[in-house]
């Protein structure tokens, strides 16, 4: 007998189970640091977090605020 081929849950009307939403790396970094918004542009410690900002996500306006540009085309 072949087997069949496909999801055979595909048509029964179940929801999928939802993935949960999970902080971003700058939003745990800001969390470990205890910074709130009003503070981000004016520190020492998170600025030095941006040192790898064409790997990891920093808020556009954060970057902006700071003078700093990003290469989109970075590894």
């Amino acid at each position: 007998m072949a087997r069949k081929r496909g999801n055979p849950g595909w048509g029964s009307g179940r929801t999928s189970k939802a993935i949960p939403c999970l902080p971003s790396g700058f939003e745990a970094e800001v969390r470990r640091l205890g910074l709130e918004p009003q503070n981000y542009i004016g520190s020492a410690k998170l600025r030095q977090y941006q040192l790898n900002k064409d790997r990891r996500y920093i808020p556009e306006l954060l970057l902006k605020r700071w003078g700093i540009n990003v290469d989109p085309k970075a590894p």
